[in-house]
């Protein structure tokens, strides 16, 4: 058996499956956002309605720059936070039991479930909850603040909360793979600290911010039980729009919803590897 046909083989189970699992239900997706809809039943056809309607919207704009604010926004957040706790752990702990026992800490709130670590900010953050009170005792504040929670600034802490770590893990692993040569001529050359960041450690990093970029990103522009819960749902991101439309059993207005998404996301995440080759630099 010749080694192309061996190649195809091994191939093969595993095509089947994306094939099945990932493949398909995205032809499925698209083919159903072209059906049309009554208020108890949808039919097959092919029509331009849904995507007339989501375009002809105004909500749709506002949804669609709602989820890229939060996306944004914690990007910035997640990559401030990320990278400094990767940084520290690669280059400041020396001992290596020491980075694994450290690195396995920030990992431990992930055991948990999404929901349950998102719901325990609620009273943490409610208007007689502990972060209200404290400010109250301690004569910072007069009256609760109402805006920490059910509040665009609820929903960014959430996913941030969320999704740092899919940020620290690929920093890291980029890191901890920079040759420690590198550094110590940039040092015996006369680099300062922050000059050795910014002209070694953080191009050498940037497959690993790419990553997590990529992440992070799709992460949040897919979410949509964090703003529900976050907001009191007085908040909507793409997401939800999905969601509010399948409970009312509009699947084509849903599907056509999902595609555009879709293409949203993929048309990010070509962007964004137009600045670095991940393979490559890899």
């Amino acid at each position: 058996m010749s080694p192309d046909v061996l190649g195809w083989l091994q191939a093969a189970p595993l095509s089947v499956v994306m094939i099945g699992f990932l493949l398909a239900p995205i032809v499925m997706i698209v083919i159903v956002s072209f059906w049309g809809a009554t208020e108890f039943s949808i039919y097959p056809d092919f029509q331009l309605d849904n995507y007339a309607f989501l375009f002809g919207s105004e909500v749709t704009y506002r949804v669609f720059f709602a989820t890229f604010k939060y996306a944004a926004i914690t990007w910035a957040l997640t990559l401030a936070i990320g990278f400094t706790v990767a940084y520290f752990l690669a280059f400041h702990v020396r001992s290596q039991t020491m980075q694994i026992a450290l690195f396995l800490l920030c990992t431990i709130p992930f055991w948990t479930s999404n929901i349950i670590r998102m719901i325990s900010w609620i009273p943490f953050l409610g208007r007689n909850g502990i972060a209200n009170s404290t400010l109250i005792d301690w004569g910072l504040i007069d009256e609760p603040l109402e805006w920490l929670l059910y509040s665009d600034f609820s929903v960014i802490l959430a996913f941030v909360h969320l999704y740092t770590l899919f940020m620290v893990v690929p920093i890291f692993n980029t890191m901890m793979r920079i040759d420690g040569s590198l550094l110590e001529a940039a040092r015996d050359n006369g680099a300062s600290g922050f000059q050795t960041l910014r002209h070694v450690i953080l191009p050498l990093t940037k497959p690993g911010i790419m990553i997590g970029t990529i992440f992070v990103v799709t992460l949040v522009m897919g979410d949509f039980i964090t703003v529900r819960f976050m907001s009191g749902s007085q908040r909507a991101n793409v997401g939800r729009l999905i969601s509010n439309d399948i409970s009312l059993l509009q699947y084509p207005s849903a599907a056509a919803t999902a595609v555009i998404l879709l293409l949203t996301v993929l048309m990010v995440i070509g962007i964004l590897l137009r600045f670095v080759n991940i393979r490559k630099e890899l």
